[in-house]
């Protein structure tokens, strides 16, 4: 549900980024705030960073197909390309699967939850059954 709701969230950036380029202010408003508010639910369940990507990748490749299709913008081979390069990575970050977060940076060990291991308590001490 929430990947749906990202992604009509996305399709709304792409209309208010075009109603604001005709002037349209009050669809701009509404798309806006509908957007935003989609983009703010979707994050509850997707982390941050992979939902604006997606957002804003979804939203700009839609936007610039849109004015390709009614001739406000020049169609190119590579445009083509690298608006599928876009949505391509899209597709990846929704597939991805999440790994644990690191304590310390890059090349440390995730962090574990006391009594994640065996029967150890804080510290590492075990305690008996």
């Amino acid at each position: 549900m929430h990947w749906g709701v990202l992604l009509v969230s996305a399709v709304l950036e792409a209309v208010w980024a075009t109603s604001l380029s005709q002037g349209n202010y009050v669809v701009f408003l509404l798309a806006a705030a509908v957007s935003m508010a989609g983009l703010s639910f979707a994050m509850k369940r997707i982390p941050v960073g992979t939902a604006y990507a997606v957002w804003v990748g979804v939203g700009a490749a839609l936007t610039v197909a849109w004015a390709m299709i009614t001739g406000e913008e020049a169609v190119s081979a590579w445009k083509v390309v690298f608006l599928t390069g876009i949505i391509a990575c899209v597709i990846g970050l929704r597939f991805l699967r999440e790994r644990p977060a690191l304590v310390g940076g890059s090349g440390a060990v995730p962090e574990l939850e006391p009594g994640a291991v065996g029967r150890a308590g804080a510290g590492g001490v075990e305690t008996p059954p």
